[in-house]
């Protein structure tokens, strides 16, 4: 468990997740919507080039239960017709199916053992129960964070009681192993990318179709490679002329 990364292609989204999810791994999801773009360039302070990041959402993997479906826990805000989910839930697998929606995917795996897997899905069962929140304020203060480094291992500063988003949900749920998956990060201010660069010995599946991306960035770096095939200085300075002689007359 060396923190590999296999990445994967040739494969559909239920192909993937059916391969390689399995009770006690966590999920990662990233898409190209604008929730998706918003809360990946929010994780650009993480990057010292200020690249954005690639995963929008964290959630759990219980593993097939009796109706013969894979199940997660996660903590998310979910709209269907006159009915709203906000907090820790349970939903099948088959939410991540959609490859338009969901391009991209990983699944970290940390070897859990039998005992260790139930322990962490048992806790996050008793958050379901209790019907844990999803915070939007939390978001915010997180987001505060990102752009104060110095706020990172603090206390959210918008943090409320029983609350907890989804990559909180997961450094949360981990806790009960003693793993910290985010040293030095507050609970409540743990990003997606944070679980994705997790320092804990584990092994990432991952396949990617599409990530979120800053569009002017790549259309900078176009112009820029154009103009530098071309031959053209890409960042040309303002070159003032210089001001013309005017030619004297002599009187006879």
């Amino acid at each position: 468990m060396l923190n590999q990364i296999t990445s994967l292609n040739g494969l559909s989204n239920q192909e993937f997740l059916e391969r390689y999810a399995r009770a006690g791994c966590i999920g990662l999801s990233g898409g190209v919507s604008l929730i998706d773009k918003a809360i990946c360039r929010a994780q650009r302070h993480l990057d010292a080039q200020e690249n954005w990041g690639a995963w929008s959402h964290a959630f759990l993997f219980q593993g097939r239960r009796a109706d013969g479906h894979h199940w997660v826990i996660e903590s998310d805000l979910q709209i269907h017709r006159k009915h709203i989910q906000l907090g820790v839930q349970e939903n099948r697998i088959s939410k991540y199916f959609d490859q338009e929606l969901y391009t991209m995917l990983a699944v970290l795996d940390f070897g859990l053992s039998e005992d260790q897997a139930s322990l962490v899905i048992s806790e996050g069962l008793d958050l379901v129960a209790n019907r844990a929140r999803y915070s939007l304020r939390e978001l915010l203060g997180t987001l505060i964070a990102l752009r104060r480094p110095d706020l990172r291992g603090r206390r959210n500063l918008l943090a409320r009681e029983r609350s907890l988003y989804c990559s909180a949900l997961m450094k949360h749920l981990f806790h009960k192993l003693d793993l910290d998956l985010a040293p030095g990060v507050d609970l409540k201010n743990t990003t997606p990318e944070d679980i994705a660069r997790t320092g804990v010995p584990h092994r990432t599946f991952r396949l990617e179709r599409a990530r979120a991306k800053s569009n002017l960035k790549e259309l900078r770096m176009r112009l820029r490679s154009r103009l530098s095939s071309r031959g053209k200085d890409p960042n040309p300075k303002l070159q003032i002329p210089e001001k013309p002689q005017v030619p004297t007359s002599k009187r006879v």
